[in-house]
């Protein structure tokens, strides 16, 4: 069994307006140490072992279902769990 942790951001060329939303809010809540935000998508994933190798499989699943690769980038952890 794996536990695979998925981070899920915009590029960097991208815009990102929400992000843009939160920095101008905390600025208006007087923090202004912050100065970027960009918001992104954090998820997990239990997966059992097969065949097929782990890593081959994140990567299909992050470039069909979980990210747009046009204007996301991923990258995940893998980590070995004990099945319960």
């Amino acid at each position: 069994m794996y536990k695979v942790k998925v981070f899920v951001t915009l590029r960097e060329s991208v815009l990102d307006p929400q992000g843009k939303a939160v920095t101008h809010s905390l600025n208006a809540l007087n923090y202004k140490e912050v100065t970027d935000v960009r918001i992104g998508k954090y998820m997990e994933l239990t997966v059992e072992k097969s065949e097929r190798n782990i890593d081959e499989v994140i990567n299909e699943i992050c470039t069909s279902l979980l990210a747009n690769p046009v204007i996301e980038d991923y990258r995940y952890e893998v980590e070995e769990c004990v099945a319960q």
